[in-house]
């Protein structure tokens, strides 16, 4: 466990659309952690476009492309527990976050051979973009899920 604090923690007291999602997955808790804080690019990013270190306060950025356009992902982690906790910032364009820096929590919980990952994203502007990444993340997690091949 880290004791290094987020310097800047977002205030999501004005920003209060949040949801949560749950999804088992085929693998461990250490797989998936690594997956999501140095290998955004195997599920998630678009390959070649992530800089991301897993260390607190530290900026990351990638991109996802689909059906021709781009969208830029901005962040930072504020909590990072191996294998159990990981949690950034998330901040994107007008057709995702709207520029807000919302928050992503993914818990990771051990459930036989594999995971109970518990997903929140907090601080929306409004509804609609939170309906909308709500409507997203629990395709997205199954996607994740369908990539749990080896090696990692």
């Amino acid at each position: 466990m880290s004791n290094v604090e987020a310097i800047c923690p977002p205030d999501l007291s004005a920003n209060q659309f949040r949801f949560s999602v749950e999804h088992m997955m085929d693998a461990a808790p250490a797989v998936l952690y690594r997956l999501w804080t140095e290998q955004f690019d195997r599920w998630f990013a678009t390959p070649g476009t992530l800089l991301m270190k897993p260390e607190i306060n530290v900026p990351f950025f990638w991109e996802v492309q689909h059906e021709g356009n781009r969208y830029p992902h901005y962040g930072r982690f504020l909590k990072l527990q191996p294998d159990r906790l990981v949690e950034m910032t998330w901040l994107t364009g007008p057709t995702g976050t709207k520029g807000a820096e919302t928050v992503v929590t993914v818990e990771l919980e051990p459930v036989g051979t594999g995971t109970r990952l518990r997903l929140t994203h907090a601080g929306f502007i409004d509804q609609e973009s939170r309906d909308g990444h709500e409507l997203a993340w629990p395709a997205i997690l199954a996607h994740l899920n369908e990539q749990l091949q080896p090696p990692f």
